[in-house]
């Protein structure tokens, strides 16, 4: 029934293709530390608007929280106008209150992975953040290892890292902020923590904080959070989302090239 093929074409196939590929995004536009839901969201934008886009995400899967939404029960919700993202994506909804909406979040995630993938971005899973390059105090580029070598014994983890270009790194790497705290420990940034919980105060001010937050560098989602020390926002997405699509227009404004504002989707908030 199926078509006779060796063990050695698999991979040689398997090979080749990640290698092309990889060689090709070891030079990009932007960089998007982070997988979840502003992550993929800003990747897809970005790529939608003609810049090089590659997602590096230190998990085997993509998604993050977007996945699950809160305490393992996988209803995400989300408060207008978050509806017209979730319509753009033709992602399943439902209004259960004025201005709030809920969707499956298998199916919401799904979608969005699908829609970043088909816009050209690529994703560089199971690979951990471990610092920038930073040239002339500007940030230009990531430095990155394989995930598992952090769970490998202290004697063997001598692995070193390798390193990728681009124009600019997005943080979409939650309330973590990872790369920003790699600046913090060189005395380049001072990060607050985020606060408790408080959803109409955090949406609006991640959404505004949203931004370069260095030459080269900028800030997403809840690693906003951490570094102005904004509430948390629990499980609701909006803000993500819009915090996400706020940043790839910032960057398309300055890096895409004029000819593809007209040939591109539209990007709008």
């Amino acid at each position: 029934m199926f078509k006779k093929i060796t063990e050695s074409q698999i991979s040689r196939a398997i090979v080749r293709e990640f290698s092309k590929w990889f060689d090709d995004y070891i030079v990009s536009d932007v960089i998007v530390v982070g997988g979840g839901p502003s992550g993929l969201i800003a990747a897809r934008d970005l790529a939608n608007g003609g810049l090089k886009t590659l997602i590096v995400e230190s998990n085997n899967y993509i998604g993050g929280g977007f996945w699950i939404g809160g305490y393992f029960m996988n209803t995400l919700t989300f408060r207008a106008p978050a509806d017209k993202i979730l319509n753009e994506l033709k992602i399943p909804h439902k209004e259960i209150e004025d201005g709030l909406f809920v969707a499956d979040g298998p199916s919401a995630c799904s979608k969005l992975i699908s829609a970043t993938c088909d816009s050209g971005a690529k994703i560089l899973n199971l690979t951990k953040f471990d610092d920038v390059v930073l040239r002339n105090n500007r940030v230009e580029g990531a430095v990155i290892n394989w995930s598992p070598v952090s769970a490998l014994p202290r004697q063997i983890t001598c692995v070193d890292p390798i390193a990728l270009e681009s124009k600019v790194v997005i943080d979409a790497t939650g309330h973590d902020a990872w790369v920003a705290k790699s600046l913090e420990k060189r005395g380049l940034l001072k990060l607050q923590t985020y606060g408790p919980m408080d959803v109409n105060t955090s949406e609006d001010l991640v959404v505004d904080k949203t931004g370069e937050i260095y030459p080269g560098l900028y800030a997403i989602g809840m690693a906003v959070s951490t570094i102005y020390g904004i509430p948390r926002m629990g499980p609701t997405f909006a803000g993500m989302l819009f915090s996400g699509r706020k940043a790839a227009q910032q960057i398309i404004k300055t890096l895409a090239p004029a000819e593809n504002f007209s040939r591109k989707e539209a990007i709008a908030v």
